[in-house]
């Protein structure tokens, strides 16, 4: 048993009335004891729940996002006119919608925008489908890859996938707590804001409840991150619904104000005001979606064509290839109808199955 980890655990768990916040640095020597298992099986269970219960604040979760700094991977800067897009999505995935934002980072690689994204397999609590997997239904099977050869290629498509399996295994263990828990604890949110690319990146961060917004505004302002999109997204994700106004969160200034947040220019998105359609699509079989993901390559139209549509327009606009959402959309239509984006599928794929049966020498 490890006394110091103890007190910390004293701290959050102390009940509604006696519980104390701990420090950043506290939260950040509670999380690497966790990741390093330096507290027992019991601690790490009771402190995930108890932190739970009494809710995270800015600096433990700042003090997390240090203690994945430290400990966990990053890939290294490429060279970009822009900052490196990191799509922040929910690990356990999605069970209600069909996701787009594999779709939305090809779109976006193929304008010359590079991308991060994170996560690993089927994972607690939804069990749903995770990014990783619709990757392997197109073609592009993440999972072989060391970090040093997703480096590579990242450095030659313009993106790049963090496999935490493999590149963050200190992870693994915390997600039989999860499991065992029923419930996500608060290293769920910092996760949505982590950013393992070591270059200036634009951190764009999916939500569902309002008070997550604030959270992540005091502690990006903690952390010094200037660049930041907020997504009241579908199940949490970065994905734009179709079904209700899409509202989202910009950081405008890096300087936060007298509360400790960093103020944000406030968007409301109508979907039906740029000619869509106002519904989501379902996620049928996983088999069902990867077909209409490929058509939506295809350039062909469907409902699933429209989310590409909205999302891209948007996320061209908001990266600066666009000056205005309406231009965003019609340059999204024109990438995915020319099959400029199914290339860049294709041009990903040789990638990934070349490097993944080299003897990778790297530079």
């Amino acid at each position: 048993m490890s006394k110091e980890f103890r007190d910390l655990l004293k701290k959050v768990g102390s009940g509604e009335h006696t519980a104390e916040n701990l420090t950043r640095a506290e939260a950040a020597t509670a999380t690497k004891m966790m990741l390093q298992a330096e507290a027992t099986p019991a601690q790490i269970g009771a402190f995930l729940i108890a932190h739970r219960i009494k809710r995270p604040t800015a600096q433990e979760l700042a003090g997390m996002l240090d203690a994945y700094d430290e400990l966990g991977p990053k890939l290294q800067p490429v060279a970009s006119e822009r900052p490196v897009i990191v799509l922040g999505v929910p690990y356990d995935g999605r069970t209600r919608t069909a996701p787009i934002s594999p779709v939305t980072a090809l779109l976006l690689a193929a304008s010359g925008q590079p991308v991060v994204m994170h996560g690993g397999d089927r994972l607690p609590t939804k069990y749903g489908v995770p990014l990783v997997e619709i990757w392997q239904g197109l073609g592009v099977d993440w999972t072989r890859l060391s970090l040093e050869k997703t480096q590579w290629v990242f450095e030659n498509t313009g993106i790049g996938f963090v496999y935490t399996p493999q590149h963050f295994p200190l992870t693994n263990k915390i997600w039989e707590y999860r499991d065992q828990l029923g419930k996500r604890p608060p290293l769920a949110t910092m996760e949505l804001i982590w950013c393992p690319y070591a270059g200036n990146a634009h951190i764009v961060a999916g939500f569902v409840h309002p008070p997550t917004e604030a959270l992540f505004q005091g502690t990006v302002a903690l952390r010094g991150v200037t660049q930041l999109t907020m997504v009241k997204g579908l199940e949490g994700s970065c994905d734009l619904p179709r079904d209700r106004t899409a509202i989202i969160g910009l950081v405008t200034s890096p300087t936060p104000d007298e509360t400790g947040i960093v103020p944000i220019e406030r968007l409301h998105l109508t979907p039906r005001d740029y000619g869509f359609t106002t519904k989501n699509v379902p996620l049928a079989s996983t088999e069902e979606m990867i077909a209409d993901m490929r058509g939506v390559l295809d350039g062909k139209p469907s409902d699933l064509m429209e989310t590409a549509l909205w999302n891209g327009g948007f996320y061209l606009w908001r990266c600066g290839i666009c000056s205005d959402l309406r231009k965003g959309v019609a340059k999204a239509e024109e990438l995915l109808t020319s099959g400029m984006v199914a290339q860049k599928l294709q041009e990903l794929s040789q990638a990934v199955n070349s490097v993944s049966r080299a003897v990778f020498q790297p530079a």
